[in-house]
């Protein structure tokens, strides 16, 4: 930076300040430094920056799987919303291991960023870590929170499964409920909206049982799963409901491998129903009738809330009246599969 100075013939100071807001420079000033970035080719080291910053334009972003459609749709709204904010939104995935994701936490730490979005590993985060970090910059959580009190953007489940449970239960058989592993919170608040749902229409719940894994890969588990209970008598009804679209995909994979034929007409054998509107989940064979989270609207409020906790003025100056907890309204999308 004094080199670059040096060389522009301007204080330090006044190419800090550019490099830090360019609009808060006079437009003479800025065009004799841009010409001379173009020039030089100069780019300051903004880690090293940030560093010596109170606060730093970074933001940290940690999900569980940076190859599912669902969270790369979620991030790159973040990202474009901490541009246009002048921030920079570093991703980073714990690949769904607890260890990997207390390496994210603290190379945060190390880089002093500004807050961060998070969605959790749940059950195997490490509850202490996270709670410290939350100690020191504002934490913002995503798909899943960490706990009762923490600041949350998400999907209200209990609206998401009254609406697809009374679908299924209006056009056709009630539906029984295939879990998904117990990996986060959403495996038990699933469970409990499709159970409550069930009690409210005056239906029985009937919930399969199914094995304490720790697994991510939910398409295996869905397969592994329905081959089971299709070669050991079958599901106790002829609708199923999956506690997420993934669990959907394996589900109807193997029910395909067995010559099961999935769907609403009257020559199909199962109905199989998912939750989340995953990018795919409309490509499936037969595309899956599911509810629709919104990604595009979790990681706008999100980055809102997180801003404004980290106090900048965002454009919309939204308020949040409900406090720190988010919850939007599930779309139902029916399609061939139930």
């Amino acid at each position: 930076m004094e080199d670059f100075s040096a060389f522009v013939g301007l204080s330090r100071p006044t190419v800090s300040k550019y490099f830090n807001d360019p609009q808060s420079v006079r437009s003479k000033t800025r065009d004799k430094i841009e010409a001379a970035v173009k020039e030089s080719g100069f780019r300051p080291n903004m880690f090293a920056v940030n560093l010596n910053r109170r606060r730093s334009n970074i933001l940290g972003v940690i999900i569980p799987n940076s190859t599912d459609p669902f969270y790369m749709a979620l991030t790159s709204r973040v990202e474009v919303i901490a541009n246009q904010s002048g921030f920079l939104a570093l991703v980073l995935s714990s690949d769904g291991n607890p260890e990997m994701e207390e390496w994210a936490i603290e190379t945060f730490k190390s880089m002093n960023v500004a807050g961060a979005i998070i969605a959790p590993l749940g059950i195997q985060s490490h509850h202490d870590t996270l709670q410290a970090l939350g100690k020191t910059i504002p934490l913002i959580y995503v798909d899943s929170p960490l706990d009762e009190t923490s600041a949350f953007v998400g999907t209200n489940n209990r609206q998401s499964f009254q609406l697809i449970v009374d679908y299924l239960c209006r056009s056709g058989e009630p539906p029984c409920y295939l879990g998904m592993p117990p990996v986060n919170t959403n495996a038990k608040t699933r469970q409990l909206a499709y159970i409550e749902a069930m009690q409210q229409l005056k239906m029985v719940p009937k919930v399969i049982p199914v094995p304490d894994t720790d697994t991510w890969d939910f398409e295996k588990f869905g397969y592994d799963e329905t081959l089971r209970i299709l070669n050991n008598g079958g599901f106790p009804s002829s609708t199923v409901l999956c506690a997420n679209d993934r669990v959907a995909f394996g589900a109807i994979a193997a029910a395909y491998h067995l010559g099961v034929k999935i769907g609403h007409g009257a020559d199909c054998d199962l109905r199989i129903a998912g939750h989340d509107d995953h990018p795919l989940s409309r490509y499936a064979c037969p595309p899956i009738t599911t509810v629709a989270q919104n990604y595009n609207e979790i990681g706008r409020l999100a980055m809102q809330l997180l801003l404004h906790k980290i106090g900048e003025e965002t454009e919309a100056k939204t308020s949040f009246p409900g406090g720190e907890r988010i919850l939007l309204n599930a779309e139902i999308m029916l399609r061939n599969s139930a």
